[in-house]
């Protein structure tokens, strides 16, 4: 039988993650392998998260929860941007969504029509381009260059905005870990205003702020009734396998998304909402209990690669990754992975892996304790410096 089009074509550049595979295949044979791939929290979701999950299962929300989310999620969520944002939020500007993915594919649903071109930024997360397809949608990426701190363009945009309906954003940024300055954000804000664009923006790192400060571009002058903001509670709260999120906007733009959701994931468990809404109810201590561990690893690894000549950390402002340059090694991003796991069995991502900007770097997930950390971060460092003495040879 035929596989559609939209399908058959959904990843048709690749996923660039071989060393991923490879690094997880090595483990499943009882190699030992230190894992610095993936943004998986190192820690599980809180016990007192569970306990209201499981509460809540035992105590009957096991059916059909609302397709919007819960009222007091909801409410909740919405009291939660309007703390974090200055903006004014209600119930009616939020759509509870399966996670973050799940409403990144909502978004880009009601931003393009079949055949429009969806713009994002590269580097970008992986299920990006993907994603953008997925909805019907060219996927158009933007090059943000290492040589400017990978921070986005607007004229870069603008010169690829033509048949462009939405630009989809991610700040603080996977996988680069770098967070756009208000400017940056204000410029991308005018510029998809004027051309007509829907400002996608993907904020799920938005506790994890090392420098700086997290500002949501739907914040800005002229942004509300364009933009769309992602949120989740993966990253801030170590639910990854909850799949809770959620999408918020305009009334009439979340309007449309339920019905969306009406027609395919039909909303959220809600013992699952229930335990979500608790956890915000905890407040920002847990959020920071979460974040620190990745705080002190950045402060760790800026440590270990201040000054070096041969490896360089793009600035690490928030999320849970480094961006390391490897072009002096001699070696691809992918090149230098690969070496990385056969001889020192340290797994990171190329940085092909996440588009073509990346390429020459590695990204570095800080997911495992310390010790662990510090010692693959040193391995990492001696074979880049071994490759560079060999090439010179």
């Amino acid at each position: 039988m035929r596989i559609s089009d939209r399908l058959a074509t959904l990843v048709s550049d690749g996923d660039g993650w071989g060393v991923f595979y490879k690094a997880r295949a090595l483990v499943a044979e009882g190699v030992a392998v230190t894992e610095l791939t993936i943004g998986e929290h190192d820690i599980p979701t809180h016990p007192r998260i569970l306990e209201e999950m499981h509460r809540a299962a035992r105590g009957g929300h096991t059916g059909y929860a609302a397709v919007p989310g819960t009222d007091a999620l909801r409410d909740k969520v919405a009291a939660h941007v309007t703390e974090r944002s200055g903006v004014p939020t209600g119930r009616g500007n939020v759509l509870i969504t399966p996670g973050g993915q799940s409403g990144l594919f909502a978004a880009h649903m009601l931003a393009c029509a079949p055949g429009d071109r969806g713009l994002f930024i590269d580097p970008y997360y992986a299920t990006y381009p993907g994603t953008i397809r997925a909805a019907g949608a060219l996927p158009v990426p933007v090059a943000a260059r290492a040589e400017d701190g990978f921070q986005p363009d607007p004229a870069r945009i603008a010169a690829a905005a033509a048949g462009a309906t939405s630009l989809l954003i991610n700040t603080p940024n996977n996988p680069t870990g770098i967070l756009y300055d208000r400017d940056r954000l204000q410029g991308l804000v005018d510029l998809t205003r004027t051309r007509g664009l829907w400002l996608i923006s993907d904020e799920v790192y938005d506790t994890m702020v090392w420098e700086g400060r997290h500002l949501s571009p739907r914040a800005l002058p002229g942004a509300r009734d364009h933009t769309l903001v992602v949120g989740s509670m993966s990253k801030s709260h170590a639910m990854t396998g909850s799949r809770i999120g959620w999408v918020i906007g305009p009334e009439p733009a979340i309007s449309a998304l339920i019905d969306l959701a009406t027609h395919t994931t039909y909303g959220v468990p809600g013992y699952i909402q229930d335990a979500a809404l608790f956890a915000l109810d905890e407040g920002a201590w847990l959020e920071e209990e979460i974040a620190a561990p990745f705080r002190r690893r950045r402060d760790l690894a800026a440590g270990i690669f201040a000054g070096c000549p041969v490896v360089q950390s793009a600035p690490a402002q928030g999320a849970m990754y480094l961006m390391l340059d490897i072009r002096r090694t001699g070696l691809s991003g992918l090149g230098f992975a690969e070496a990385l796991l056969d001889r020192h069995r340290i797994a990171v991502m190329p940085g092909e892996s996440f588009g073509r900007a990346a390429a020459g770097h590695v990204r570095v997930a800080l997911t495992v304790e310390d010790a662990a950390l510090a010692r693959a971060l040193d391995v990492l460092l001696r074979f880049a410096e071994d490759l560079c003495r060999e090439a010179a040879e």
